[in-house]
């Protein structure tokens, strides 16, 4: 799937202010740090289109992008949804408690969600917290994809330990494994991968709002 256009369109955190949900939608979430930023604009080819910074935790809000949105060309596009870090970085305990609320209802209501992109750092062992969400996304049975982040910064036979160390313990409480891929932000790896897979989901979506 080719990028023709991408667009930020709304910042908030009121699922009622989303854009209406008339287009496939992928919320793309991770720890604090992980990249997600670096792998929104790899993705998009769009090298500001979300703000990358040294210091983790900047986004705040559900960030919206049209993607491929072109009515003059007949494009019907899809959304592409930033939201918050859940290691929140240094946020007090009333900020960090309505980042959850108002991740978590996004996660729960949006209708027109088709799955959540989990950003799980390669570089590291298996994390408490990405295990937690991953179990919760399970728990309310909402779609997710593993993206296996920065498979550049170590030496591949430590990526790949540090992905199977994480596979293992999700098959501590997961009967089988979502689908996954590798990404690298610096060499574009697993951009192909992703977008083709978005465009496979895109042509099945139909919106079914009973």
């Amino acid at each position: 799937m080719l990028i023709h256009s991408a667009k930020f369109l709304i910042s908030n955190t009121d699922i009622n202010m989303c854009p209406k949900p008339d287009r496939p939608e992928y919320a793309f979430i991770g720890r604090s740090n992980v990249g997600k930023s670096s792998l929104i604009n790899m993705l998009t080819d769009h090298s500001k289109l979300a703000k990358v910074s040294g210091t983790p935790g900047k986004t705040v809000t559900i960030n919206h992008f049209g993607i491929n949105i072109d009515p003059d060309k007949k494009m019907k596009g899809w959304y592409l949804a930033d939201l918050p870090g859940y290691g929140f970085a240094k946020r007090s305990k009333k900020q960090r408690a309505e980042f959850e609320r108002f991740i978590n209802k996004y996660l729960l209501k949006r209708e027109n969600l088709q799955t959540v992109m989990l950003l799980i750092d390669s570089r590291i062992s298996p994390q408490k917290l990405d295990l937690e969400f991953a179990n919760f996304l399970g728990a309310n049975q909402i779609p997710f994809t593993l993206i296996y982040t920065k498979v550049d910064k170590n030496k591949g036979v430590e990526t790949r330990k540090n992905i199977e160390a994480f596979e293992a313990a999700m098959l501590e409480s997961w009967e089988t494994l979502p689908k996954s891929f590798r990404s690298s932000s610096k060499n574009k790896e697993g951009r192909k991968e992703i977008l083709a897979y978005i465009g496979e989901i895109n042509s099945n979506f139909v919106l079914d709002l009973s």
